[in-house]
């Protein structure tokens, strides 16, 4: 592949995640189910990952990352050196573990997101924010309410790749 494919691939795949963006920040955040909005960004992150593999699951969870501290409240830098590790991991395992289908996807993203609400459970414990039990009554909700996306992430990137490779001729 050359240089150039690969800014067309990485451009559309940027472009793909704009309406994950959107109905993450502008819709679903204006109508919490169960007091909890989803976190669409990291699934769509691991999505990437899952479908790419290593290196490219690294590239694109470091340039998610880098949204999410933008874009999720109380952002303090950790989710860009922690989605770029966990696009990474999801990406090796997919490539060498998993299938790259939905139920690698599926997986790889539950435990994303098990680590990115243990991390937030944890600095909520040190900092003094609440008990363990209020704590995660917000992470397990926030954490299935996510999954549910899935269903809707994994063919949208899976298409997105598709076209990618018919446009690109790969």
């Amino acid at each position: 592949m050359t240089r150039q494919d690969h800014i067309w691939k990485w451009t559309l795949y940027a472009l793909a995640l704009l309406p994950v963006w959107w109905l993450d920040v502008f819709v679903l955040n204006r109508f919490p189910l169960f007091g909890v909005s989803p976190m669409l960004l990291p699934v769509a992150a691991v999505t990437v990952a899952v479908l790419e593999g290593t290196a490219a699951g690294a590239g694109f969870g470091l340039g998610v990352g880098i949204l999410c501290d933008a874009v999720y409240y109380g952002g303090w830098g950790g989710m860009t050196l922690g989605l770029c590790l966990l696009g990474w991991g999801a990406g090796a395992a997919a490539q060498y573990a998993l299938r790259r289908g939905f139920g690698g996807c599926l997986l790889c993203s539950a435990a994303a997101l098990a680590v990115i609400d243990a991390a937030r459970v944890v600095q909520g414990l040190f900092t003094g924010l609440a008990p363990l039990p209020a704590l995660l009554r917000v992470a397990v909700p926030e954490l299935l309410w996510s999954l549910c996306f899935v269903c809707l992430l994994y063919p949208w990137f899976s298409w997105v790749r598709r076209r990618i490779i018919k446009f690109l001729r790969l």
